[in-house]
């Protein structure tokens, strides 16, 4: 009972973690990055599908962002659903080819998008947090249940701290790495 309980809370913070750096890199640096338009969806034939599915994203600099469009009918549509995105951004029609600059950040809009950034990360710290008491509750029940001993309590809740523990660690370590690659010119 106990193994199965720490891998599946060991599964869990990793989910957690998985998220963040999904939301992580959502937020948007000075520099271009592919990821960045991934969550954009543009109607294709009459259903939404995410950008990737109708064409090529690319960089074709530090800061532009290139989408070649597989169908030529399709490069209004993309253009349109990337200028919509909540992204910000202005793309370029080149014929066979979509140029999406990335305007510079200003400093206050950086100062910005680290509180953000930090609030996703204590966001993701609470996921582990919580999921580290429910795992103690787990094991105070089967304590009261007589199904483990008081010895392999202690023992499973001290590897489930050091499980936390080395989670948030890591939490903390994907939140400097974005501060300073949004704190960059």
């Amino acid at each position: 009972m106990i193994p199965e309980l720490k891998k599946t809370t060991e599964q869990k913070m990793q989910k957690s973690i998985e998220v963040l750096k999904a939301d992580l890199a959502k937020v948007r640096t000075g520099r271009a990055h592919t990821g960045l338009l991934d969550h954009v969806m543009v109607e294709y034939y009459g259903s939404m599908v995410p950008i990737n599915q109708v064409s090529n994203v690319t960089l074709i600099d530090a800061r532009t962002i290139g989408v070649q469009v597989w169908e030529k009918p399709m490069v209004q549509k993309v253009e349109r659903a990337i200028r919509d995105s909540d992204l910000g951004l202005n793309p370029a029609n080149q014929g066979d080819i979509i140029r999406v600059p990335m305007p510079a950040l200003t400093e206050e809009r950086r100062r910005d998008l680290t509180k953000v950034v930090r609030h996703e990360g204590e966001a993701a710290k609470v996921a582990i947090r919580n999921l580290r008491r429910d795992a103690n509750q787990h094991l105070k029940d089967a304590v009261k249940d007589k199904t483990i001993s008081e010895d392999d309590d202690r023992r499973a809740q001290e590897d489930i701290q050091k499980l936390t523990d080395r989670n948030i660690a890591e939490i903390d370590k994907l939140l400097a790495q974005k501060e300073q690659e949004l704190m960059q010119l």
